[in-house]
């Protein structure tokens, strides 16, 4: 295979740099007789690690579990767009195979969302019917994953008619350390107010969606260094979700509560130093690819164009302890024509290489 080279400037420091690439590796060296495949005419163009989505439903469709050829078509989608690392925040279908493919992009799982009977999406998780039996459960999903796992914090309970906590405090102090036990990190779906200080005081690593945080939940968040993927595009549906359940009017409201004071809470997290990641929650209501989108949302609340992008590539990276553009390296980077903090610009990349291989 002929040696690769790119030349543009690297974010976020903006600097110019060069990299060359031999079987899949990224090196600061130069290769002799490399092709340049970007950046030919000069350091004007713009060079990121592979993007990450670090909420992302590969296997998982609207309707439930898709079959094997559909995720392969969503993992390429996402992979068309330079999200390049997924954090599969929990899927029904074992993608593993997945890892077979050189042209797909690396997949972080979580093993399968953990919920009680009845709380949460029909088919999605592994349903625990005695709580006690959850932190069995969580090391199960630990060693089946690739060092995370995903429980649902909350969701309705219709005989309250209101969104409510699934797990006592002290099951989940348990389940939380059996997971570390096993060296997985403990995320959850958590959309209200109440489950929130349990997970956190428990020990968990991430909340996922967090529209309920409130200030002293913050302040335990930076306690405990509990990270934050908010979901943004995903919390557009919550008015959606809230018309769709008129029989459970107490739910309906709470959710259109939550939406309106959304990025209010997650902005107020961004100003506290809370961690924030970026992620889609593509899979399920949201279509595969969007992570342009998720990025764009991150600066309506706050983040700076730089603090935005970087929570969906070198900050996610080092988050999730994967390399981002290094001597040795994989080689999955995106390059730009243009600056992509720039509006616009991220949605459409110049080039996409994955493991050393030029996609687009």
């Amino acid at each position: 295979m002929t040696p690769l080279h790119v030349r543009g400037r690297a974010l976020p420091d903006g600097e110019p740099v060069q990299w060359w690439i031999d079987l899949g590796v990224l090196s600061a060296e130069p290769i002799a007789n490399a092709e340049t495949v970007f950046g030919a005419d000069g350091d004007g163009g713009w060079i990121i690690p592979g993007l990450v989505d670090a909420h992302c439903h590969v296997g998982l469709g609207p309707g439930g579990a898709v079959d094997f050829d559909q995720a392969v078509e969503q993992a390429e989608t996402e992979r068309d767009r330079g999200a390049l690392l997924l954090r599969d925040a929990g899927s029904p279908v074992d993608t593993r195979s997945l890892d077979d493919r050189d042209d797909l992009p690396r997949i972080i799982r979580a093993g399968r969302h953990i919920a009680r009977p009845k709380r949460y999406l029909p088919g999605v998780p592994i349903d625990v019917e005695d709580e006690s039996q959850l932190p069995a459960a969580v090391a199960e999903q630990a060693r089946f994953g690739d060092g995370w796992v995903k429980l649902v914090g909350d969701w309705i309970d219709r005989g309250a008619g209101d969104l409510a906590p699934l797990w006592s405090d002290d099951v989940l102090v348990d389940a939380i350390a059996a997971a570390h036990a096993e060296g997985a990190r403990v995320t959850a779906h958590v959309f209200g107010e109440d489950a929130l200080p349990g997970l956190i005081n428990a020990g968990i690593d991430c909340i996922e969606h967090g529209t309920g945080i409130t200030d002293d939940v913050i302040e335990l968040m930076l306690e405990h260094g509990t990270a934050l993927v908010p979901t943004l595009i995903n919390i557009e549906n919550f008015p959606g979700i809230a018309d769709a359940a008129s029989k459970y009017p107490t739910y309906a409201k709470h959710m259109r509560d939550l939406y309106a004071t959304c990025h209010q809470r997650v902005g107020a997290a961004h100003d506290a130093g809370v961690p924030i990641f970026a992620g889609t929650d593509a899979g399920g209501m949201i279509a595969h690819g969007r992570i342009a989108d998720e990025v764009a949302a991150l600066r309506t609340v706050g983040l700076s164009a730089t603090d935005a992008l970087g929570a969906a590539c070198w900050g996610a990276r080092a988050w999730l302890g994967r390399p981002a553009l290094e001597h040795g390296a994989p080689a999955d980077l995106v390059c730009y024509a243009d600056d992509p903090r720039q509006p616009g610009v991220l949605d459409h990349p110049a080039l996409v290489m994955l493991r050393g291989r030029v996609f687009r």
